[in-house]
């Protein structure tokens, strides 16, 4: 039985999990350059404390994990966690959202472990595009990646791009590259999380999906994956491009996902301060019966909406501390 539901009757059935807030790249609107304030290792949630929290989640109704960061690659043996998580009774669709700087070398282990979806960042396609939206020269290890994912048979690959002043010009490049590769393509607005994001310099995507339907005779369509964009495709069906619009069109009447950082803080909004934390529970003793009763505590938390266009100061956490 499904008790995961909230105050406003949205039934929670999506857990985005940070493994690590580590990152080999530092895209200026996640981690700004000279961060330092990683979490401890030591207070990283174990393997056996993710699994084990993960199966009383899917005892209660959850039955889609995304594994987060950070980068989740660079989390040593990320292959035996997913398998490990792929095997929980419930949890019908395991996902990762990486970089890809490591994904060439990892993609067909991800898969036979059980991961059945990518979503890969990809916010230019000009070396010099990546290197200062990203932080480092990867262009080249990224598309790597993205072919090693489809030969080893992850369908579909969601390619997202954060859409900001900076590439904004480069958007029908994507979309032509996506539509050649068969990969999804998914354009999502910069969320106001911290001072460097802030500067970024927002895009409504409205005006861009509105172009992108006319240019290209696209139609509404809908992906399976239980995230928050909405998709145009082509009347054929070879190709998708999702929106994801916190800010000029939210998605909060929809939201059924909370996200679970890797020091084991729950949070109910990416936009709100509600949370529980876990770890401290776990580490004290907490039975399984405590546990559960502190889910479901942490799920009757979950505000109604977040407040990034009326308070877009209101949080100061970045965005690889609370997990994509």
């Amino acid at each position: 039985m499904h008790t995961l539901v909230d105050r406003f009757g949205r039934r929670i059935e999506y857990l985005r999990l940070s493994v690590t807030d580590r990152c080999d790249l530092r895209c200026a609107y996640c981690i700004p350059e000279g961060f330092k304030g990683f979490e401890e290792p030591e207070h990283w949630l174990d393997f056996d404390e993710i699994e084990r929290l993960m199966r009383l989640f899917a005892g209660l109704g959850l039955k889609r994990l995304r594994l987060t960061g950070g980068e989740p690659l660079l989390r040593r043996d990320i292959v035996g966690l997913s398998r490990r998580l792929a095997a929980i009774p419930g949890i019908e669709d395991l996902s990762i959202s990486t970089n890809a700087t490591q994904l060439a070398e990892m993609a067909t282990d991800l898969k036979a472990a059980g991961v059945t979806r990518l979503n890969v960042s990809l916010d230019s396609l000009r070396a010099e595009g990546v290197e200062r939206i990203n932080g480092r020269p990867v262009l080249d290890k990224i598309l790597a990646g993205l072919e090693a994912g489809r030969a080893a048979g992850f369908n579909p690959i969601k390619v997202n791009m954060v859409a900001m002043r900076e590439n904004a010009d480069e958007i029908d490049d994507i979309v032509a590259y996506c539509m050649d590769k068969g990969f999804v393509l998914r354009l999502i607005e910069v969320m106001p999380m911290g001072d460097t994001a802030r500067k970024m310099g927002y895009v409504d995507l409205q005006p861009v999906k509105a172009q992108l339907k006319q240019r290209f005779g696209l139609v509404d369509t809908v992906m399976p994956g239980g995230g928050p964009a909405r998709y145009l495709g082509t009347p054929d069906g070879r190709f998708s491009v999702g929106f994801i619009t916190p800010i000029s069109q939210h998605f909060c009447e929809t939201c059924n996902r909370v996200r679970l950082t890797v020091d084991g803080v729950l949070h109910l909004c990416l936009g709100q301060e509600e949370r529980m934390d876990f770890r401290a529970l776990m580490r004290a003793g907490a039975s399984d019966a405590d546990l559960v009763d502190a889910i479901r505590r942490a799920i009757d938390l979950k505000p109604e909406r977040h407040e990034f266009t009326e308070a877009p100061q209101k949080l100061v956490r970045f965005m690889n501390m609370t997990g994509g």
